[in-house]
């Protein structure tokens, strides 16, 4: 590893984002900190993101290509080429602001027992207009308890950085589409060090068509989630039964918000305790 200039790998998996795929990448290209590689896996798209993505000329950015198979299998494939001594992730819809690589950067160099670096998430709009909501983390530890609770001040999505380890196996459980992020860093979080910047680390587009508005596919995130935490991870008892009650909760909320009504959300709801 450089001491001075780690380079950092950044994952961007894309299915069928022409509209943003461009200003994604071009966030990369802007970044202070620019030893970097961006592995792109085009996932299958139809429409014109591949034309997008090799209109860039630069040597840093690495093209994969697969036939369409969800993004943890994205990941995954540029998790199996990766070269860096920290890598992290971005969605070809969303945007790093110009210091995202560097403030994360500057806390591992300060903190050489830290594997996580996570930090603020501005929402934004289909312009990239800020919407007034943000996430900011909180929590400074071993964070691996505190995602069994999803407790949202070490856990907002991909927004960590990860200090590369070869004893670790990094791996996304294939066929999720959602809470997939979550079961990934429980997989690697266990008696590891989280920290974060104080610095803005992602623009993150509240899509209102995005695939967390799949209640389906949520439904079987989070289950897969839950069957996951149940059968391969530590945990106790107690642990489990309040993810179990969160994920009802979001459950009943989401399917409120969509606009069933109580009883059925309820209902829908309550299919955890039956299935895991």
């Amino acid at each position: 590893m450089k001491v001075d200039s780690p380079l950092v790998s950044i994952i961007m998996p894309v299915y069928n984002c022409d509209k943003y795929v461009s200003e994604a990448i071009d966030s990369v290209l802007y970044q202070t900190y620019q030893n970097w590689e961006l592995l792109v896996v085009n996932d299958g798209s139809t429409d014109l993101s591949r034309k997008m993505i090799m209109s860039f000329d630069d040597s840093r950015i690495r093209y994969f290509e697969q036939l369409n198979n969800g993004v943890s299998a994205a990941r995954n494939l540029a998790l199996k080429n990766k070269n860096g001594d920290y890598f992290c992730f971005l969605d070809a819809d969303d945007a790093m602001p110009p210091e995202s690589l560097s403030s994360r950067i500057k806390v591992f160099q300060e903190k050489p027992d830290v594997s996580f670096v996570d930090g603020r998430v501005i929402y934004v709009n289909g312009n990239m207009m800020p919407t007034g909501n943000e996430y900011v983390p909180t929590f400074k530890g071993f964070p691996y308890d505190n995602l069994l609770k999803l407790n949202g001040s070490c856990y907002f999505g991909p927004s960590w950085m990860i200090r590369n380890d070869i004893l670790v196996k990094y791996s996304f459980k294939e066929g999720m589409t959602h809470a997939e992020d979550l079961l990934f860093y429980l997989t690697i979080s266990n008696k590891r060090k989280y920290d974060y910047t104080t610095k803005s680390v992602l623009y993150y587009r509240d899509n209102p068509k995005s695939a967390m508005k799949n209640l389906l596919a949520l439904e079987q995130g989070y289950l897969m989630l839950l069957q996951s935490v149940k059968n391969d991870l530590n945990h106790n008892f107690v642990s489990f039964s309040y993810l179990k009650y969160r994920v009802m909760r979001i459950m009943f909320l989401s399917h409120l918000i969509d606009g069933q009504n109580p009883y059925r959300a309820i209902r829908s709801a309550f299919r955890y305790l039956i299935k895991v």
